[in-house]
Order: C-alpha cells, then sequence, then structure tokens
C-alpha cells in the first residue's frame, strides 16, 4: 500500500525560534534519519500545500483569523495568554500545516495514498477562537470538518498518544458523536494542559465515545501495553471510516518538557495496530501527523518509527 510524507521547507518554517522547545529546525531531524534509513527511497514525497483562508474557517472563527493575520505582520505579542508567541509570517506558516494536511488526505479519500505521514502537523491544542500550547491552527479540526463537509465521511476516529491531552480536539467535539476519540497521554495532574481525565468521557448523545486513558509520569512501553488493548478494542468496535493519529514524540523517554518514558516502540506498535484495523473497516485511510517531541533524536526515531510501520 502506497506511503505518502510531506516534506519541505515550508513547512518547516512552522516554529518559534532556534531556542524554543518548537523550532523550525524540528522537520529536518526528522528527515536526517528517513533517508538515513533510506525511508525516503519507499514513500511518495509530497511537496508542502497552503490552505485557503476558507479552509481554515471551516474549524476558526473569522475574529481569530483576523487576529492571526495581523499579528503575523508585526510578530508581536501572544495569539493566547502566554504559550504561543506570534512571529512575522506565523499565519502562512500555519497555512501550510493546514493546507499540507489537507492535500494529504485528498491523496488518501482518493486512494492514490492511502496512509500518510505529516511530520508538522498534529496541532491539537488550538481552540477555534485562540491558539494554545505553541499550536496557532487546529489542523486536526480542520480535517474533521473538511470529511464532514467536503467528503461525507462521519464516523472518524482520532488517536493520540503525545504526552500532552489533545484538548483543542477534545472540546471541539465533545458533544459529537460520530469523532471517536481516544487519548493515551501524561496524567492533567503533572502536565500541561491539565485535561483528559478518564471521567471525561463526551457530553450527551457523545457519551461514551471518548477514552482518556491518562498515564503516571515515568510510565514506560510495559505500562503503554497495559493499556493498549483497551484503546485497540474502542476504536474498532467503532468501525470508523478513516483514522486520524497523533504521534506525538514527546511521549518518549528524555523529552525536556515532559515526564513520560514511552520508546518508539510504543509508536511502531501503535501506527501497525491501527494500520490493520484502518484495512479492516477505512480502505487502509490513515493519516498520522507528528504532534509534540521536543528531544530531536526522539522525534527523529519515533516519527519514522511511525512510518516504517505504515509500510508495513
Amino acid at each position: 500500500m502506497a506511503v505518502g510524507i510531506y516534506f519541505g521547507n515550508d513547512l518547516g518554517r512552522y516554529g518559534f525560534g532556534q531556542n524554543h522547545p518548537f523550532g523550525p529546525d524540528r522537520i529536518y531531524a526528522f528527515w536526517k534519519q528517513t533517508v538515513k534509513e533510506g525511508l525516503d527511497k519507499k514513500v511518495c514525497i509530497g511537496a508542502p500545500v497552503s490552505a485557503q483562508r476558507s479552509q481554515i474557517a471551516r474549524f476558526h472563527t473569522a475574529e481569530y483569523i483576523d487576529r492571526v493575520i495581523q499579528q503575523s505582520v508585526s510578530g508581536e505579542g501572544y495569539l493566547d495568554r502566554g504559550d504561543t508567541p506570534a512571529f512575522r509570517g506565523a499565519f502562512e506558516a500555519a497555512s501550510f500545516v493546514v493546507g499540507s494536511d489537507l492535500d494529504a488526505l485528498d491523496a488518501i479519500m482518493s486512494g492514490k495514498t492511502p496512509r500518510v505521514f505529516v511530520p508538522i502537523a498534529g496541532l491539537h491544542h488550538a481552540r477555534r477562537d485562540s491558539a494554545a500550547g505553541f499550536c496557532v491552527f487546529n489542523d486536526v479540526g480542520v480535517l474533521i470538518e473538511t470529511l464532514r463537509t467536503e467528503f461525507g465521511v462521519q464516523r472518524v476516529a482520532y488517536v493520540d498518544i503525545d504526552a500532552h491531552h489533545g484538548d483543542g480536539v477534545f472540546y471541539a467535539f465533545e458533544e459529537d458523536p460520530d469523532l471517536i476519540f481516544a487519548d493515551i497521554h501524561e496524567d492533567g495532574h503533572y502536565l500541561y494542559p491539565g485535561t483528559g481525565f478518564a471521567h471525561e468521557t463526551g457530553k450527551g448523545k457523545a457519551t461514551g465515545t471518548k477514552l482518556n486513558i491518562p498515564m503516571e509520569p515515568g510510565s514506560d512501553d510495559e505500562a503503554f501495553h497495559r493499556v493498549w488493548p483497551r484503546l485497540e478494542e474502542f476504536v474498532r468496535a467503532a468501525k470508523p471510516e478513516i483514522i486520524l493519529l497523533q504521534a506525538g514524540a514527546d511521549s518518549i523517554k528524555d523529552d525536556p518538557i515532559t515526564h513520560m518514558c514511552f520508546s518508539p516502540q510504543a509508536h511502531a506498535h501503535t501506527t501497525r495496530q491501527l494500520c490493520k484495523i484502518a484495512d479492516e473497516f477505512c480502505d487502509g485511510r490513515l493519516l498520522a501527523m507528528g504532534g509534540g517531541g521536543y528531544n530531536r533524536r526522539n522525534l527523529a526515531l519515533g516519527w519514522n518509527a511511525v512510518v516504517r510501520a505504515m509500510l508495513g
């Protein structure tokens, strides 16, 4: 089955400076390892694509998009309460994240490339009306809205193994029974954003369609494998039409801003099993996003473990 990777300087523009954990060098650390392993010869390489404002507006409010555009010119201030600084060209850089995801989605839904990995993507903290946690636009939210409005796909499974809870996705779709949400993350008592507790299972008609699995700091692969079968069965039982994976590498041991101790093998196992579910219910459709990860070696190894698993 064909596998795609998006890579290029325009996608690498998304970052907050060389001294910031989310620096623009992250994509190149990943790609250097991709080439070292020879995976670049086995995949279809997609060039970054910029999203149109109307596409971003499928999830975000007009007022917030205007604010990003304005602060993108000056590069001053914050786009939230102090976690996500504006920078010159922020709107354009974030638009390439969203647009690359949407281009990947077109390739997936057409059957051209059923499995795709976008390394700088999965910005799962942004709200509809605000940035949050280094995330300017929530590309995951745009993908979900696009699947519904442009492709008629209702049953979407979103799986997140980033150390941080995917709160921007969770709360935006907390009352949506067709968004299957499954998230393994560091317990919010110890880590930003302080959410994602086990009792949060959705609201109203969506009650029971959301699965949050908070993990203790220091949780390793053994702890991961104890909880993984529960998540896998949860997703399989939903019989999704497509699977979105946020494969944040900050859940791997020795990340500078989290306390998890997974190895890249957890990311490989996650991807292999989700590929099986995708083959069973989704005609193989799986879009994986890099998410967080601030130890460059970890993200290089973790994200390439995802790519290798997608290649089978």
